[in-house]
């Protein structure tokens, strides 16, 4: 137990999970519930619930991508938090004081060093950056035009080549060689037998998280080696497909446009010319995660990818992901194919009005994919126009707004004088034809997620189905209704459950109502987020059906007949006699 349960019971009594959610969340009552958009996948209609009635087991569940939990795991989630941190955050924002003791601190503790650790590297690899060892990554720096304040700014530094120099000094400030190999500023030797650092001979770029803490590095290579960029890889503060290099800037730019780069170099020249609400990923292709990230702070993003064929085609993967997270997208144009940083220093010093005429001027992503579809065909032939049009068409269908596909379909029809009524009954049947494929999609999965197919956590469902849903049910009308569980106790034993997961879920809760505590308060604490998921899943999906006596006792007359089944292997390899005294069994349970 990570916490006193008092004090866990307090915390959620003083932390709203409605109030929590609704900076990060547009919510709306819906009856009993709060909807809103989901802040953790891309979705158009709400699916994002908070059950907010019952103060003491208030909680989230979202029926588009199955995550649920308690205020705790919200923050936990949204924060990119632990557990420890998630309730230190929340009992900051409520007033109250941590208790001295009670909890394990252990992850927490790490956690902080590698926030430690990070900081005095970046400290280090800047302070490196303007001795004579950071001579070569300095004039890197100042040969791309940037000033001593941007370096500054971002803090940037420099990596030496001498493979020790780094995990020396934080040894020497009191870092043991397991806390860097943690933060990955440092890797173990293949012998076992000490370490060197990470980054060697690279230009560094210091990741900051929203709440000003460095989380890892990005190196650029001052040779031909490769990789060009090496990016810290995955700690236990930092997940690359989560985060977003300077974001912690961006958010204060006081603007809800974001513009998404390529890479540090166009971020930091970009930030440079006064548009300081420039991001980019992290060594990765853009991610949904980061996607909703954005959407956190931004009504809109405007890709400045390069104009290259890469960039292109990055293009043309991240509208996708951006119009699912629900943000309108832009896309910049760079004149003759120039990066954002090359187009900026060529202006001189009118690059920066010269970039903010170029972004005025950007079109939305569908002008952008039509623009583009035009370079694969021949306009010139009937043939071309023929082709062109009908993958216009296609395109045109992937707009869920019928408003939006007639402003596009009419603006064709006028440039190649096609009827336009033809046109659109292209486009219906594309559209209703693209309908049919994602409600098949979706039936598909709902049927994969009721079967259980492919869970890696409730692995016992697909093979046991029908034990498994009574034992589902089993479990929600335990924790909704504690009195039974005298009852429900002397009917059920836990060694009758098929499914492993749904044994602890019984163990777990009737020991917690027999000892009269509260079944739900710590569920965030004593079970992975996977496994809190799934039981808010089985909450979520009982939440309308009633919890009559006459339920109960037909839960537990299946979870018992179904105790006694054998596999059909094992029925076959029985001998006569074994067979009619195990059918004499079954006979017995259902009388």
């Amino acid at each position: 137990m990570a916490f006193p349960e008092s004090f866990i019971q307090e915390l959620k009594m003083r932390n709203s999970i409605t109030e929590v959610v609704a900076p990060y969340v547009s919510l709306k009552r819906n009856g009993r519930n709060m909807v809103g958009l989901c802040p953790f996948h891309g979705e158009k209609t709400p699916s994002f619930n908070i059950y907010d009635e019952n103060t003491d087991n208030a909680h989230f569940y979202c029926f588009g991508c199955g995550v649920g939990g308690d205020v705790i795991s919200f923050v936990m989630r949204i924060e990119n938090l632990d557990y420890v941190d998630a309730v230190k955050l929340l009992a900051q924002r409520a007033g109250m004081d941590l208790p001295e003791t009670g909890y394990d601190d252990s992850m927490s503790r790490l956690r902080k060093r590698i926030f430690e650790a990070n900081r005095e590297a970046a400290r280090f690899y800047y302070k490196s950056l303007y001795q004579p060892v950071g001579r070569e990554g300095l004039n890197y720096l100042h040969g791309r035009m940037l000033t001593d304040r941007t370096i500054r700014h971002f803090g940037l530094g420099f990596a030496d080549d001498d493979w020790s120099s780094l995990t020396k000094h934080l040894k020497s400030l009191g870092f043991s060689e397991h806390e860097l190999v943690a933060a990955n500023l440092a890797v173990q030797r293949r012998s076992g037998n000490g370490v060197f650092d990470r980054f060697t001979n690279r230009v560094m770029f210091p990741i900051i998280d929203l709440r000003g803490n460095v989380i890892a590095f990005g190196g650029r290579i001052m040779t031909d080696q490769k990789p060009k960029y090496l990016n810290t890889s995955d700690t236990p503060v930092f997940k690359k497909s989560e985060n977003l290099f300077s974001l912690n800037n961006a958010k204060n730019a006081g603007t809800r446009t974001l513009l998404l780069c390529e890479g540090y170099m166009d971020v930091i020249a970009v930030s440079q010319a006064g548009f300081s609400n420039a991001v980019a990923t992290l060594g990765t292709a853009l991610t949904q995660e980061q996607a909703m990230l954005m959407k956190r702070y931004a009504d809109e993003v405007i890709i400045c990818y390069d104009a290259d064929e890469a960039g292109q085609k990055a293009t043309s993967r991240a509208i996708p992901i951006l119009r699912g997270a629900g943000l309108p997208v832009r896309v910049l144009t760079i004149p003759n194919g120039k990066d954002p940083d090359e187009f900026i220093k060529s202006q001189g010093a009118d690059g920066p009005e010269a970039f903010r005429a170029i972004i005025e001027k950007s079109g939305n992503d569908m002008d952008y994919r039509l623009q583009k579809l035009r370079g694969d065909y021949d306009l010139e032939t009937s043939d071309g126009k023929v082709q062109y049009l009908e993958a216009a068409s296609a395109v045109i269908a992937t707009l869920d707004s019928a408003i939006e596909q007639d402003v596009y379909a009419a603006k064709l029809c006028r440039e190649f004088g096609v009827d336009k009524n033809a046109f659109m009954t292209q486009l219906q049947k594309r559209s209703k034809r693209r309908s049919r494929e994602a409600y098949r999609r979706q039936q598909q999965k709902l049927r994969k997620d009721l079967s259980g197919r492919g869970d890696r956590i409730n692995i016992d469902k697909a093979r046991v189905p029908r034990s498994s849903s009574a034992e589902e049910a089993l479990v929600v009308y335990l924790i909704r209704n504690p009195d039974a569980a005298p009852f429900i106790a002397a009917q059920v034993k836990p060694e009758q459950f098929q499914n492993a997961l749904m044994r602890r879920f019984y163990t777990y809760f009737s020991e917690r109502v027999q000892s009269g505590a509260d079944p739900m308060l710590n569920v965030t604490a004593d079970f992975t987020p996977d496994e809190a998921n799934i039981l808010y899943q089985i909450i979520g999906k009982h939440a309308s059906i009633a919890q009559t006596r006459q339920s109960l006792e037909e839960y537990i007359k299946v979870i018992r007949e179904e105790s006694v089944k054998l596999r059909q292997d094992e029925v076959s390899g029985m001998s006569g006699e074994d067979l009619n005294a195990y059918l004499e069994k079954l006979r017995k349970v259902k009388q």
